[in-house]
């Protein structure tokens, strides 16, 4: 999977040269993240406009739409991540209201898919993580802060600045004992 600055998104094959799918053709906002969910079956793209469009990967057509596209941040979409069985999913990104933490339910109608929203990161939200096992869900900021949320209880656990500047990357080891960030600086 493939996506660009030009808001193009395509999915190749290993042994093809050719595209099998072009799900967003260039001209939409930018790619900020995609990724595939655990079972391999759906796709997610979030982008610059504050959007996460979420497509089955096993289509027929050349151009397929998106059987979810809402937008989740008012300003932009950084990160996403799939929970669970991926009816549930979290997004980070920069809204007017704060609200750069949230969690969305895929299976009930767009005005009601908003679970709850966690106000935090001035300037926004820039990556995400999910541990399963802990049902944690780790987002880092534009200013070097690091939250840690309880997916449970809908809670942020604690805040801590990890960094002088954005937050770039974070990786979770597989057994979720530690975490790791990573910086623009």
């Amino acid at each position: 999977l493939t996506g660009a600055q030009d808001g193009s998104v395509r999915m190749f094959e290993w042994t093809r040269p050719q595209q099998l799918v072009c799900f967003r053709q260039a001209g939409n906002a930018r790619v900020t993240r995609m990724y595939f969910n655990a079972q391999g079956n759906k796709c997610g793209v979030a982008d610059g406009e504050g959007f996460l469009s979420i497509w089955q990967v096993n289509q027929t057509t050349s151009n397929p739409k998106p059987y979810l596209s809402w937008q989740c941040h008012s300003k932009t979409t950084s990160d996403f991540a799939f929970i669970t069985s991926s009816s549930l999913v979290a997004t980070s990104g920069q809204s007017n209201d704060n609200r750069n933490v949230c969690l969305w339910d895929t299976l009930v109608s767009s005005g009601n898919s908003l679970i709850h929203a966690f106000t935090c990161h001035d300037h926004g939200a820039t990556v995400l993580q999910y541990a399963p096992k802990h049902q944690l869900l780790i987002s880092g900021g534009r200013k070097g802060y690091i939250c840690v949320f309880d997916i449970r209880q809908r809670q942020i656990l604690f805040t801590f600045q990890a960094h002088e500047s954005a937050v770039k990357a974070l990786a979770l080891d597989p057994s979720e004992d530690y975490f790791v960030t990573g910086s623009a600086e």
